[in-house]
């Protein structure tokens, strides 16, 4: 499934059902550009994890309902509930290996 972005309207629907990765992020966040591309790798060997993305700033009811202070944020949740939580620049290794842990 494509990268999905999150508004705080949609936010919770998104992340309700089957395996979702959700990225706190922000526009000028360098850390956060390099996890982006780091995501779009992962897009094609996970097709069946939902990516879901929040831009702080266009999202502040959702960040600060998880008390999002530093980002890149990364919420794994498995059909709607949190299972991992990783702040940030988390590489790909750790990224998939989290994936497993959650998949398998």
């Amino acid at each position: 499934m494509a990268t999905q972005h999150a508004t705080d309207e949609t936010y919770e629907a998104l992340v309700s059902e089957g395996v979702v990765l959700a990225d706190f992020y922000g526009q000028t966040c360098v850390p956060c550009k390099m996890l982006a591309a780091t995501l779009e790798e992962l897009e094609d060997e996970f097709p069946f994890i939902n990516i879901v993305k929040v831009d702080v700033d266009q999202c502040p009811v959702t960040a600060e309902q998880f008390h999002i202070n530093g980002i890149p944020d990364l919420y794994f949740y498995k059909d709607g509930k949190v299972l991992l939580h990783e702040v940030g620049a988390v590489d790909g290794e750790e990224i998939r290996s989290l994936l497993a842990e959650i998949l398998y």
